[in-house]
């Protein structure tokens, strides 16, 4: 166990929700989080409650927890203008919003006390359309990307209920340095030094995805197509 700075915050909202077709004519979503405000079950695969309609780019076992921090809340709303009045914790689908940590704070493999789970931070939050199509903000997807305040998720380690109110609690860094922040700026970029890629498809507890994508950038040096992430599907 490496030694790092104490880090922890409070959980201010739980949301879950379910699979529902929002959008005529586009995949369906469960990206319309509602707030929970008793105490919720965590298992591996997430909150008991909670859904995800597509889980080959959310939930299981490596995206089991969707953390954003509400810090970045008022930030949104002073950038953003009217559009943005309403974004409050939650407006993101994310499941959990504390006060008091960010991407710059925690690192890849980090273990956390989560209420009575444990959780493990396993990768940053690759953007995608349905931001945009939820929030009403043509490019909230790119937004999310150029400014690398997406969120971040976690594996459960050891199961537990997490209510409104508990910590989150740092207990283990073994990744010092390999910032939340600086890894998803990594994975989001279009290109990156071969070197850096090498490594990073090699930082232990990272998601398998993740490592995968960035042995895949170490292997050849081309930009990564992203419009169809940031910018959706057609009708279909």
């Amino acid at each position: 166990m490496n030694s790092s700075p104490r880090i922890s915050a409070r959980v201010v909202g739980l949301y879950i929700g379910q699979v529902s077709q929002p959008w005529p004519d586009k995949p369906a979503s469960a990206i319309a989080k509602q707030p929970a405000d008793s105490p919720q079950k965590l298992g591996w695969k997430g909150f008991e409650k909670d859904a995800q309609a597509d889980l080959k780019v959310h939930g299981g076992r490596e995206k089991a927890v969707h953390h954003y921090a509400a810090d970045h809340y008022a930030s949104w709303r002073s950038e953003l203008g009217p559009v943005a009045e309403d974004f409050e914790p939650g407006r993101f689908g994310e499941n959990i919003a504390t006060i008091g940590i960010t991407e710059a704070d925690l690192c890849i493999g980090d273990v956390l006390r989560l209420g009575t789970a444990v959780v493990e931070v396993s990768q940053g939050r690759q953007p995608c359309w349905k931001l945009n199509a939820h929030t009403g903000v043509g490019k909230m997807a790119a937004l999310f990307q150029e400014t690398g305040r997406t969120g971040w998720y976690y594996r459960v380690l050891e199961p537990g209920t997490v209510g409104i109110g508990d910590t989150i609690e740092r207990m283990e860094c073994p990744n010092p340095g390999w910032t939340v922040e600086r890894v998803t700026g990594a994975r989001l970029g279009a290109t990156l030094d071969r070197d850096a890629a090498s490594a990073l498809a090699r930082l232990p507890r990272l998601s398998p995805g993740w490592a995968e994508a960035f042995a895949r950038k170490a292997s050849r040096q081309e930009r990564e197509d992203t419009s169809a992430r940031l910018e959706g599907p057609g009708p279909t």
